[in-house]
């Protein structure tokens, strides 16, 4: 029996007993982690998901952390410019074996889900984003302009709702300014505006 997996945006087919390196997950050596988002089964009886296998999961046992083949970039601008730049880059890979397909139950098996390391979800994260969840935060990419980065920066600075920033006057405007890094912004994109018309 073999599976379809999708994790960290690419997809492997994968049997038991199966040694995959795959985008670095939030687990450590020894750790047993479950795939959720399963796209196919394969054997006896193919089945399809649309776009997942309902209730199908596949468990793995995390081998190690690694790191992929180093991979160079290299650029050079001719010409007028005559300018050239080299990056070299390592991959973060987790290397896992498949210990199990299950093509019903998954949701019930109550082992850890296999979660991106750069994900909000992963380790570290739900410390952070628990208090702002908690306390009822509005989705502040609403506001033009404000994507999950820029949202983050106004979590950090302490800033969750729209009533907040519906509040501002000039002097919070200015000080927000200077603490996103983004000068004029602000008043650009009519933030202030847009959250009174969202409180």
């Amino acid at each position: 029996m073999f599976a379809v997996v999708k994790t960290g945006g690419k997809q492997y087919k994968v049997q038991s007993g199966d040694v995959v390196r795959v985008e670095k997950l939030a687990a450590d050596a020894g750790e047993t982690v479950q795939f959720n988002e399963i796209l196919m089964l394969g054997g006896d009886k193919t089945v399809v998901g649309s776009p997942l296998v309902a209730g199908a999961a596949v468990q793995a046992e995390v081998v190690d952390q690694i790191k992929g083949e180093k991979l160079i970039h290299f650029v050079k601008r001719r010409r007028k410019h005559s300018s050239q730049r080299t990056k070299g880059h390592r991959q973060k890979l987790t290397l896992i074996k498949i210990t199990e397909i299950l093509a019903e139950g998954g949701d019930k098996t109550g082992v850890k889900a296999a979660v991106g390391a750069g994900s909000v979800s992963a380790s570290a994260a739900p410390a952070a984003a628990a208090p702002a969840a908690a306390a009822g935060a509005d989705d502040l990419k609403q506001l033009s302009g404000v994507g999950p980065a820029l949202e983050k920066k106004l979590h950090e600075a302490g800033v969750t709702t729209f009533a907040q920033i519906a509040a501002w006057g000039a002097d919070d405007i200015a000080a927000m300014d200077e603490k996103l890094s983004f000068k004029g912004r602000i008043e650009r994109e009519g933030w202030v505006d847009q959250a009174k018309a969202l409180v």
